[in-house]
């Protein structure tokens, strides 16, 4: 593929050799503007009223405006070796938007603290010519003749260090951004993380890095993993942003779950957390804590695999009956399930049915783990840092999710797998060429099940305490959204869908009521302009893109290079 699109003719053209001073002159001023004062009053946004200390806020429009002036000079200038690659004109143009809107918020939040726009410093007014211009310099530049991305900058050690610097900047700015006591800061860094995101993926940098992760899986794995380490010693004790990390992994370990059933599938569960809350459920009742209702103590491993049978046990009894439908009533029955399993837990308090769940109270009191002598409730001191109770189970939850994304890629990979996505597809289809397809919805929900158990066998002693209250509706309505945000079928979607899903409601409880009303248009706009979700595999962009013939040749040639490495692998 020697080209994307040919280079516009018209007023763009006659115009281009203005868009690109334009555009690097926008980009040093938005660096520079964050050397200036934005504000007067030093209280609001962490103090941005200093000139040539800039703190928050200034420091994300000097990110912004670097990386524009990196796109800048590689469309042209000493680094126009990487415009013959990628599309500088459209990142400028993503950036310069989005650095308007970056500003244009910033400039909303200090008034708002202040009491004016007569408030705001030069600095931010600065700011603001400054993505103007950008936006202007990347609308007049002409998209050049670009090459195709397959063999671009094959050098190993690059790569490599690619992938290094940016799970260093992964780990950093998660222990940034949790670090944040400001909603405001926090929101701030979300838009310049989206900002630049958005930028670099009109610019093709990630098309590039899919590639770069298919040469260097391995790599990308251990550095992944590496940094999810790390995480816990970035937090000084933190046992509050500690706390959110472990929700996070329970709540990704059970939507990965979930994926196999909605993603791989295609089959549409509304009372996945039934399955999380039956796992919780045997653990609390096997604890030694003074409320559990069963005498049999095994250790907690045999605990995690009977939490997960029964989720399993639970994933069969549902399906066998209803499987045989499909769509809207599919999801009716789940729904009802999940409701069924929630009343049910109210009721065996011993006056209804079975004394087995205490009804509405719930089971409290559940001890902490206890491994071999490592007390998980203890706080330890490692290599000189202190890790609490909530980073001891971030771990075993780390282990936990290790697993489960293990056993999804193997399953996804295999004859099951494109069963599943054949069934997905058009299950009439599927049958017709001999695919089994009760006996592999069935393993869907069992299987997805059984995951979502395990989560759960946790959960119950990472909280201390299991109660009905926890596994409404509204928390399987989550799931599904965290699945279809991410992107359905793949891992690294979900598991960023989960993260945004679990951090935004903490973080945006400033926001009091409005928080969900921002949390509900956020995930409108998302649907609106990539249905796909935020990491979409190759066949779902090519479901949401066919009308778009240029892109559909980029993706197919795309996974044809993909699955071309992977052979070789």
């Amino acid at each position: 593929m020697s080209s994307r699109r040919e280079i516009p003719a018209g007023s763009r053209e006659a115009h281009a050799g203005k868009g690109w001073p334009l555009a690097l002159v926008g980009s040093v001023l938005l660096i520079a503007s964050g050397l200036l004062s934005w504000s007067y009053d030093p209280s609001i946004l962490e103090d941005v009223s200093v000139t040539m200390w800039p703190a928050s806020v200034q420091l994300f429009a000097m990110f912004i405006g670097l990386a524009g002036l990196v796109l800048a000079l590689a469309h042209r200038g000493p680094l126009a070796r990487l415009g013959a690659w990628f599309d500088t004109a459209a990142g400028l143009r993503a950036l310069g938007l989005g650095a308007i809107g970056f500003v244009v918020l910033s400039l909303v939040a200090i008034a708002w603290q202040a009491g004016g726009l007569v408030n705001i410093d030069p600095g931010g007014w600065l700011a603001l010519l400054a993505a103007l211009l950008i936006a202007v310099g990347g609308l007049l530049l002409p998209t050049p003749r670009l090459r195709s991305l397959a063999k671009a900058l094959t050098r190993p050690i690059l790569e490599i260090l690619t992938i290094v610097v940016l799970m260093a900047l992964v780990l950093f700015g998660s222990a940034y951004v949790l670090g944040r006591n400001d909603p405001w800061v926090f929101i701030l860094f979300l838009v310049m993380v989206a900002v630049i995101t958005a930028a670099l993926a009109k610019a093709r940098f990630f098309t590039w890095l899919s590639h770069v992760a298919q040469r260097h899986r391995p790599v990308l794995t251990l550095a992944a993993f590496v940094v999810a380490f790390l995480f816990p010693f970035t937090q000084d004790g933190s046992d509050a942003n500690m706390s959110i990390a472990t929700q996070v992994l329970i709540f990704a370990a059970t939507a990965i779950g979930l994926n196999i059933v909605v993603g791989l599938a295609g089959l549409l569960d509304l009372g996945y957390i039934a399955f999380l809350g039956s796992g919780a459920y045997v653990a609390a009742m096997m604890s030694h804590a003074a409320s559990a209702t069963i005498g049999f103590k095994p250790p907690f491993i045999v605990v995690m695999l009977i939490g997960a049978c029964v989720a399993a046990t639970f994933g069969l009894i549902i399906g066998s009956p209803t499987l045989r439908v499909s769509g809207d009533y599919l999801a009716i029955v789940t729904l009802a399930f999940g409701e069924i399993f929630r009343l049910s837990m109210f009721n065996l308090d011993g006056n209804n049915g079975p004394d087995l769940t205490n009804g509405p109270n719930g089971i409290p009191g559940i001890p902490d783990l206890n491994f071999f002598g490592f007390d998980f409730g203890k706080p330890h001191t490692v290599f000189g840092f202190q890790l609490g109770r909530f980073s001891n189970y971030y771990f075993l939850l780390l282990l936990l999710v290790g697993f489960v994304i293990l056993v999804f890629t193997r399953l996804n990979n295999s004859r099951i797998g494109r069963g599943w996505v054949a069934i997905r597809e058009d299950e009439r289809a599927a049958e017709a060429m001999g695919v089994n397809t009760f006996a592999l919805k069935l393993f869907a929900f069992a299987g997805g099940a059984f995951l979502a158990g395990l989560a759960g066998t946790i959960k119950a002693h990472q909280d201390t305490a299991s109660s009905p209250d926890q596994y409404i509706f509204l928390e399987s309505a989550f799931l599904l959204a965290a699945v279809v945000l991410g992107g359905m079928g793949t891992v690294a979607g979900v598991l960023i869908g989960a993260t945004i899903l679990k951090l935004l409601p903490e973080k945006l409880r400033f926001f009091s009521e409005y928080r969900l009303l921002l949390f509900g248009l956020l995930l409108v706009l998302m649907m609106r302009f990539r249905p796909e979700g935020i990491i979409a595999s190759k066949r779902r962009q090519l479901e949401f893109h066919e009308e778009d013939e240029e892109l559909m040749d980029e993706i197919q040639q795309d996974h044809l290079i993909d699955v071309d490495a992977e052979s070789r692998a």
